[in-house]
């Protein structure tokens, strides 16, 4: 079970933009978790889960080197309704690949500017994300308590 704390591997500017991403996520009735490894060892830097129980994974890009140097976004996709990448207000937007949600968000909050278009995940796939969401989540409540 990974017991890693929120943003633990994230740089400063990448927790910044993830603290803005959150606080938009829960304007909109999301629940999220930062630095969620995935079924297949991908870590999303922000996983959320929507009202609906709609799956957004958002991907955090502090810089352009970031941007370039990691291009392993498509291994998020089969784990998600939705694809987001977050990047600060500096960041060359054109840079996003057209098919994938962008926000631009700083500490303080965020906004969506682009949505993605929605892939459902299938019955099964949604089922082991959510529970994967949910452990992690709860793993992360108890551990000042058993710590």
């Amino acid at each position: 079970m990974e017991q890693m704390q929120a943003d633990e591997t994230l740089s400063p500017v990448a927790q910044q933009i993830a603290r803005g991403v959150l606080r938009l996520l829960t304007d909109h009735g999301y629940a999220g978790v930062t630095e969620m490894t995935l079924a297949n060892g991908r870590r999303a830097d922000v996983a959320a889960i929507g009202p609906g129980g709609e799956i957004s994974i958002v991907e955090i890009k502090s810089s352009v080197a970031d941007f370039r140097s990691d291009q392993k976004w498509p291994e998020y996709r089969p784990f998600c309704d939705r694809f987001y990448f977050a990047v600060g207000h500096d960041f060359p937007q054109d840079l996003i690949p057209d098919e994938t949600g962008l926000i631009i968000a700083d500490a303080f909050g965020g906004a969506i500017l682009r949505e993605p278009e929605c892939e459902k995940l299938v019955a099964a796939r949604r089922k082991a994300v959510t529970l994967r969401f949910a452990r992690l989540a709860a793993a992360r409540l108890c551990q000042p308590v058993i710590a």
